[in-house]
């Protein structure tokens, strides 16, 4: 699990162009949006894209991707659960 969170950080790092930015620059389980890592919901849909290109993760809207983008843990867990189907 990881190995799936530094690729995700790296995945999401590249995504957005944070060309300064680390994977271990981002903790775990600070919050993506909002005080933590500060995305917006342009950064939202792109994250929901990767997902969907990179792990087959597919979403109806966007709002049902909202509970899973809080943290990176929630992303892996979310991975994990759709790799594991």
């Amino acid at each position: 699990m990881e190995e799936l969170k530094t690729e995700l950080k790296e995945k999401i790092i590249k995504a957005l162009n944070f060309e300064d930015m680390k994977a271990e620059d981002i903790p775990n389980d600070e919050p993506l949006f909002g005080d933590g890592l500060g995305l917006d919901s342009v950064d939202a849909l792109e994250i929901i894209l990767l997902l969907e290109k990179d792990y087959g993760v597919k979403f109806t809207n966007a709002a049902d991707a909202k509970p899973f983008l809080k943290d990176i843990d929630s992303l892996a867990e979310l991975v994990s659960q759709k790799r594991s189907k």
